[in-house]
């Protein structure tokens, strides 16, 4: 009987959203922050003296279902070490058109070498720039690291170098449970 209601009725959402206040943020001038585990922007990770992390022994690159990246390893000698290991990766690039920021590139990683940031601006007006290398890639000298190529200073051999990781990650550990204890 008042069928000719159902049109109008139908317009009831239209004019209940149509005079709600829109959430809208200015994205260029006002940035939202990200969760801390965002997938961003990839990062090569350094030790404390400066050395590379990466080994160069292409597991992220195998990991990658969009096949992605691209490693060549290169053997460290003494006279020009790069990383604690035998091998370091030489060339390191990550293609950003074919990648899809899922993380298992992080997860193969043996060393830990392969991180992800929070930097999710990735855009550019060529597809060149999309390709990041290693030298785009590789966080930035800290105070108190050294430029590679140089000598191993956190230890002798690589397991120094491995047991340092570790044991700054049971540190890591330890220093969180105690905070959350004190909480």
């Amino acid at each position: 009987m008042l069928e000719w209601l159902n049109p109008v009725k139908g317009f009831g959402v239209t004019f209940h959203t149509m005079f709600k206040k829109v959430p809208t943020v200015e994205y260029p001038e006002v940035k939202a922050p990200t969760m801390p585990r965002f997938h961003g922007r990839h990062q090569l990770n350094r030790w404390p003296d400066g050395l590379e992390k990466c080994i160069g022994c292409e597991l992220c690159a195998w990991a990658c279902p969009a096949d992605a990246i691209y490693v060549e390893a290169g053997d460290n000698t003494e006279e020009e070490r790069y990383s604690p290991g035998e091998r370091y990766g030489r060339v390191y690039q990550i293609n950003y058109l074919r990648c899809i920021l899922c993380g298992l590139c992080v997860e193969a990683c043996p060393t830990r070498a392969l991180t992800m940031t929070n930097e999710y601006e990735l855009a550019d007006d060529s597809r060149e720039s999309l390709i990041y290398t290693k030298e785009q890639l590789l966080a930035p000298l800290q105070q108190g690291m050294e430029a590679p190529p140089h000598p191993m200073r956190l230890g002798e051999t690589e397991k120094d170098y491995y047991r340092l990781g570790r044991d700054d990650n049971a540190a890591a550990r330890a220093d969180e449970q105690n905070s959350e204890a004190v909480q």
